[in-house]
């Protein structure tokens, strides 16, 4: 099965400097995951102030130009990945998150994982 993950922490982050004990660990467990063939796309995503959000509100369609202020958190990256059981996708975001707790011990976040609709229909 295929799923999506989302990192989602609070936009000051970015702000901040970030390990370079993170950066290593991180390439290294991206490139084991491309390697294996379960990490299939994978990036960061630029702040909400080069960002653009299209609302569909009372029958009306805007689009609202970023920062995003009146969010808590954002999502600030994505990974792609397709496992054989939903247990793997877990272990996947757990080992993820656990790069940074070990490296970047004052970083909080959370990490989405929900599968595709494609594949639930399959």
């Amino acid at each position: 099965m295929r799923y999506m993950m989302f990192i989602k922490h609070t936009e000051d982050y970015r702000d901040k400097k970030v390990p370079a004990g993170l950066y290593e660990a991180m390439g290294k467990f991206v490139e084991a995951g491309f390697k294996s063939g379960v990490l299939k796309d994978t990036a960061g995503l630029q702040p909400t102030s080069k960002g653009t959000r299209i609302v569909l509100k009372r029958g009306a369609v805007t689009a609202v130009d970023g920062p995003f202020t009146e969010s808590k958190e954002i999502v600030g990256g994505y990974a792609l990945v397709e496992t054989k059981t939903h247990q793997e996708a877990l272990d996947l975001a757990m080992q993820f998150v656990e790069l940074h707790r070990i490296h970047w011990p004052e970083f909080e976040c959370e990490c989405e994982v929900r599968p595709l609709e494609a594949d639930a229909q399959r």
